[in-house]
């Protein structure tokens, strides 16, 4: 199915690449984005849907001294969340904590809780812990990644310990696993891997080419999703790794972005250089479910794609669920047009 876009726009004043929800928020459906200018002062901005779901309103304009290329948001407190940034001749990493009170009427000055200083690098990415409770964290750049511990009342980060990938591996992204939390899937150039934070050791790979992204299905305890630049979507059983149990077409350019519904297990979006979100319905098990008739298992089969959400002007980098609506999503494009969007005429019967 192709479609437009009946969501609800908010435009940043500069161009951006990424979203996060802020998971905890409990009281509202809410996201963190940032943006990405490399003259003026950059901003993040703490946006929450309406009550009644009709506007999305900025209740936060916070400013970033540097350029942001990725932000996500604290999975245990609303007012804390990381930034990788450059500076324009190298990348950084800090944690910062959310000044109160706060509004949009003026740019308010975010507090630095501590900085992941441990790379020399370009760094990419920064992994919270999804349990949720946990202090850990992780900073990733090319070569190595590192483990942190936060102390946010103390304002600092402790390094519990680092290891290289190699100099054969360029890291560019990674995923949590929420079901085993000592373990982290790392994307690179070549492979994904897998890596035992007991041990900082790779314990298996997938070796698949320019991988961009992985998320984790919350709900399907061996079930990772996989974005490659040029070959689209594949959903991997990690019991039984050498081949995908599903591929997906993707995207008409590189797909950049895949991530799992919270709740759905079976909702997949993804986002790409082709200025578009598609909605796929997934089925990773080839059992068919007794509340779905054979025509609309067959219809799945065919054509798995439930929607294209083609509003955009730019290409798509950031999205992101809503944790406490899983059936509203967040996309932003390189221009800084932010757009939700209410999946329910698509959600599976239950």
């Amino acid at each position: 199915m192709q479609g437009g876009s009946s969501g609800i726009g908010y435009g940043l004043k500069y161009q951006a690449r990424c979203i996060s929800d802020v998971k905890a928020d409990k009281d509202h459906t809410s996201f963190l984005t940032g943006t990405l200018s490399l003259k003026e002062e950059n901003e993040v901005h703490l946006l929450r849907l309406s009550s009644g779901g009709s506007e999305l309103l900025c209740e936060g304009l916070f400013s970033h001294p540097n350029e942001i290329w990725d932000l996500a948001s604290c999975p245990f407190d609303q007012r804390i969340f990381s930034t990788v940034f450059s500076t324009g001749d190298s990348f950084g990493a800090a944690v910062w904590q959310i000044p109160e009170p706060y509004g949009q009427s003026n740019s308010s000055t975010l507090e630095c809780v501590a900085s992941l200083d441990a790379h020399v690098g370009k760094i990419n990415c920064v992994l919270w812990c999804p349990s949720g409770k946990s202090d850990k964290l992780i900073s990733m750049d090319e070569q190595n990644f590192v483990l942190w511990s936060l102390d946010s009342s103390k304002k600092s980060a402790e390094v519990l310990s680092k290891e290289s990938a190699g100099m054969r591996h360029s890291l560019s992204g990674g995923a949590w696993n929420p079901h085993d939390l000592n373990s982290v899937a790392a994307t690179s150039e070549s492979s994904i891997q897998f890596w035992d934070l007991r041990t900082m050791k790779k314990v298996n790979s997938i070796e698949r080419a320019h991988v961009r992204n992985v998320d984790y299905n919350l709900k399907r305890e061996h079930i990772l999703v996989s974005a490659d630049d040029e070959s689209g979507i594949h959903i991997w059983d990690l019991r039984k790794a050498k081949v995908p149990v599903q591929e997906l077409p993707g995207h008409t350019h590189w797909t950049w972005a895949v991530r799992c519904n919270p709740e759905y297990e079976e909702l997949i979006l993804s986002v790409g250089t082709d200025s578009a979100v598609n909605l796929w319905f997934a089925s990773a098990s080839s059992e068919r479910k007794a509340s779905e008739s054979p025509v609309e298992a067959s219809r799945l089969r065919v054509n798995p794609l439930l929607n294209s959400y083609t509003d955009y002007e730019d290409s798509v980098y950031g999205l992101a669920w809503s944790s406490r609506e899983p059936w509203i999503f967040a996309s932003l494009s390189y221009d800084g047009r932010v757009v939700i969007e209410s999946v329910k005429p698509f959600l599976p019967r239950r």
